[in-house]
């Protein structure tokens, strides 16, 4: 089906907004899937903050070309769907690391995290990291760690003093007793 140059111009500007708004994207090929599994799908990784559409691979390079982006001709071969992820990449790809597993027509192909190209393998392991919030936690409790050992350190150093002193006035007041 052809499609008029002003809707090719639409498809890459919106193409192109949606590279731009999100932190990374992941392509994959969906060949196989029939369309109750690709909304089963979308609605997931809606539910993640991830958006999911077939691209036009030529309006899709384009798109790349104009926002800047690495080249990725190697991955825009044959039918392609990207998931556009805005808020945080690891959601997105867990969710379609999961869903290849569920529907094995579904492959990944690739991606980008920002300006790096990822491969498929990148990704299965972006998916099987922490979530954002737990490696934040796991990070704040790093800066926490010496800081909690510096004061049980000299907590203990008072401590002793005080139990000196406590044993002191005790012997003083047997003492006069």
């Amino acid at each position: 089906m052809a499609i008029s140059s002003a809707k090719r111009r639409e498809l890459v500007a919106d193409y192109r907004r949606k590279l731009e708004r999100g932190e990374g994207t992941i392509l994959t090929n969906y060949e196989g899937l029939n369309v109750a599994q690709i909304n089963e799908l979308r609605n997931r990784l809606r539910a993640v903050g991830t958006g999911y559409h077939v691209v036009k691979n030529t309006l899709f390079r384009l798109a790349l070309q104009e926002a800047k982006l690495p080249e990725l001709d190697a991955l825009l071969v044959g039918p392609i769907a990207v998931g556009f992820c805005y808020d945080d990449v690891q959601p997105g790809a867990r969710v379609l690391v999961e869903f290849t597993r569920e529907a094995s027509s579904l492959g990944l192909k690739g991606g980008l995290l920002g300006h790096r190209v990822l491969t498929a393998e990148e990704i299965n392991r972006l998916a099987n990291l922490p979530s954002r919030e737990v490696l934040l936690g796991q990070v704040l409790s790093g800066f926490q760690s010496p800081v909690r050992g510096l004061v049980n350190v000299l907590s203990g150093s008072m401590r002793g003093l005080v139990t000196v002193l406590k044993a002191r006035a005790d012997q003083l007041a047997s003492a006069e007793g």
